[in-house]
């Protein structure tokens, strides 16, 4: 497998021109394949080496998310045109031999936060080792699973005309509560844009509208699909010529959701990748966003204990059908039940955020309450953790935790 891309964790990111951090028509191509061709791409962590793999969580406290994602590409494919659909075969999905460990983090409420951010408001951070397609944490005893690796990121550059939609949705919604923490959105930053091989007035005038690359948007970007792995095909949207195909954001593994925010097992890492194009595929399948057919390989757990939620809050308001206080609510229901076990809430949390938990919206039709249901792997633990007559047991060692920002 050819390696299009090479990348140098060693090294900071803004030195490395086939790397970028945010999302513009003119950032030039770094390579050109052809339809069909195979080959393999190197990224970094999404952070660019910001996070160390020790027991302090003060790298996650203070982490500069304005230069967050670090994507490689972009890649051109020839003959790719505006209203194609680029095809994507993610062959396979590696670690970095330079850089074999990931890690997990709690952002602090002011730096990002996360799902449960009123809950856990505190900067944490679980590190991560790799043995073969398992991963364990010393922060997080009694627990190991097996990865479905996946870029958290990929996807193509927008048109002018999309970045320009997207700028303007997204400053109108961050202008209905301008000082909210953490912000409603994260709005084009030109300080610390990386423009990969973009230079002089051109780069600048560039990096003053970018967009930031930490959601999901019509043409892929941040999505977080943890069966988006190894066997998957995806179907972009493209909206420049030649694609400019770019990734990045690789985990190790994920709970659907990714609830902790950093709450992948994030590593540096390759992915090795098919490309091909239908011609005008956005009209003839009335594509607006990307679809993709999941990899045939996963996991093979089968028992799970599973957990509901509703769509009433903690302080039992009781909201329409909505989706999200209610898979809320499942994962803090999880959260209770896995401390009675002997975690702490920060570590189980983080197991919900990592381990390849299974989210689903189970009911959004029966007025008011929607149901989420959250299945939690019972084989992932080296202890039952299934109900029974006896009642939980402390089941890990005490006095270990998440490090914190000490």
């Amino acid at each position: 497998m050819e390696t299009l891309i090479k990348v140098d964790v060693s090294e900071v990111p803004e030195k490395q021109d086939v790397l970028h951090n945010r999302w513009h028509p003119d950032i030039p191509m770094v390579a050109t394949v052809k339809p069909g061709d195979e080959f393999r791409i190197e990224c970094v962590d999404w952070t660019g080496g910001q996070i160390k793999d020790d027991d302090s969580a003060m790298d996650i406290q203070v982490v500069d998310l304005s230069k967050v994602h670090y994507l490689s590409g972009p890649v051109a494919v020839e003959g790719a045109e505006p209203g194609d659909l680029l095809v994507v075969d993610i062959l396979d999905v590696g670690v970095l031999p330079t850089s074999e460990w990931g890690f997990t983090g709690i952002f602090a409420l002011e730096n990002g936060g996360g799902f449960l951010d009123q809950h856990y408001p505190d900067a944490r951070k679980a590190c991560w080792n790799f043995s073969g397609i398992y991963a364990n944490s010393r922060h997080i005893p009694g627990v190991e699973f097996a990865g479905i690796m996946h870029p958290g990121l990929i996807g193509c550059l927008p048109s002018q005309d999309l970045l320009d939609t997207w700028n303007k949705r997204e400053k109108g919604l961050v202008d209905t509560d301008p000082t909210r923490v953490p912000p409603y959105a994260t709005l084009p930053y030109a300080d610390t844009a990386h423009m990969g091989r973009m230079k002089g007035d051109a780069r600048d005038a560039a990096a003053a509208e970018a967009a930031r690359t930490v959601p999901p948007r019509e043409h892929g970007g941040n999505c977080d699909i943890k069966n988006l792995s190894k066997g998957s095909k995806v179907f972009f949207p493209v909206y420049v010529d030649g694609g400019g195909l770019s990734m990045g954001d690789i985990h190790f593994s994920q709970g659907d959701g990714e609830i902790t925010f950093c709450g992948a097992i994030e590593m540096a890492g390759y992915l090795d990748l098919r490309v091909n194009i239908i011609k005008g595929g956005m009209a003839k399948y009335a594509v607006k966003n990307p679809i993709f057919m999941p990899s045939p390989l996963e996991p093979n757990y089968t028992s799970y204990v599973m957990f509901e939620g509703i769509s009433v809050d903690e302080q039992g308001e009781q909201h329409f059908l909505d989706a999200t206080i209610a898979y809320r609510q499942a994962c803090l229901n999880a959260i209770e039940y896995m401390k009675k076990f002997g975690y702490t809430g920060e570590q189980a949390y983080a197991i919900l955020g990592t381990a390849p938990v299974e989210g689903r919206i189970s009911g959004i039709v029966d007025v008011p309450n929607a149901c989420a249901t959250l299945a939690l792997p019972t084989e992932i633990f080296d202890f039952d953790i299934k109900p029974n007559a006896d009642g939980p047991k402390v089941s890990i060692p005490q006095g270990i935790d998440l490090a914190k920002a000490v």
